[in-house]
């Protein structure tokens, strides 16, 4: 599973983790209700967030390689 749980404080929305490693490469941060995923970006591919009634569902990879 490439999406890892974060730990956040609801109250101040400040994230509570020493392991992300911010240099390497781009990566999103999902937040919903009151949970928080952290997914590094592939570097060739699309990644989509899918909502459903104003929440997240789930999060699509689709990944390609340049030829």
């Amino acid at each position: 599973m490439r999406l890892r749980d974060l730990k956040i404080d609801t109250r101040f929305i400040e994230l509570q983790d020493d392991t992300i490693d911010l240099k390497k490469g781009s990566f999103a941060i999902v937040l919903c209700e009151g949970k928080a995923k952290f997914t590094v970006l592939p570097p060739h591919g699309e990644t989509k967030i899918v909502t459903h009634q104003g929440k997240v569902k789930r999060v699509k990879f689709d990944e390609g390689e340049d030829f």
